[in-house]
């Protein structure tokens, strides 16, 4: 079972962060094999961390909170919230397979929270720019939730547009960027 991760920072919180960057390593080491893609997000101005995502493949919904709520940065206080739903990969790759490579661009976390009937429940045509895309589920993978995305785009505006206009509750974009040592 593939599940999306999202720790959303708490504020002032980066100097903790850093502190506590080789312990996460460590622990994220320890899931590596299941990593489909994971990375920091920041703020506008591409520095100050915002949060850190995780797809991991996990083999259930138990196995994905011990994952999310004993990482250190959660059990130090760095993270304010955590966003953890089943997610489902379409593109059926890592991002480490992803043909744009780890730098060169912009890339963004795109995440539409759903109200409603099931929305982009299949990959866009044109997935040359994507690097990691599925619906958010239920723990029973019955109900869809959302849609998240990990997008290499020129801004923020554009990154949005591949997402479905006016079918979700809520659209947050991130900048985000590779992360880990893999």
């Amino acid at each position: 079972m593939e599940f999306f991760c999202y720790h959303r920072d708490r504020p002032g919180s980066a100097a903790l962060r850093g502190e506590l960057l080789a312990d996460h390593w460590s622990y994220m080491d320890g899931y590596a094999t299941g990593m489909i893609a994971r990375g920091p997000t920041f703020a506008d101005d591409g520095e100050t961390p915002t949060g850190s995502v995780h797809i991991v493949d996990l083999p259930d919904p138990a196995a994905a909170r011990t994952f999310a709520f004993a990482e250190p940065n959660y059990q130090a206080g760095a993270y304010r919230d955590v966003l953890l739903r089943r997610w489902h990969n379409l593109l059926g790759r890592t991002m480490w397979d992803f043909a744009g490579g780890r730098s060169g661009g912009h890339r963004y976390l795109v995440l539409g929270l759903g109200a409603g009937p099931g929305a982009d429940l299949t990959a866009p045509a044109a997935a040359d720019d994507l690097i990691a895309y599925g619906p958010l589920l239920s723990d029973d993978g019955a109900a869809w939730l959302g849609t998240a995305a990990l997008v290499r785009a020129v801004d923020p505006s554009r990154a949005r547009t591949v997402l479905t206009a006016d079918r979700y509750a809520a659209v947050e974009v991130h900048n985000w960027a590779f992360g880990g040592r893999r």
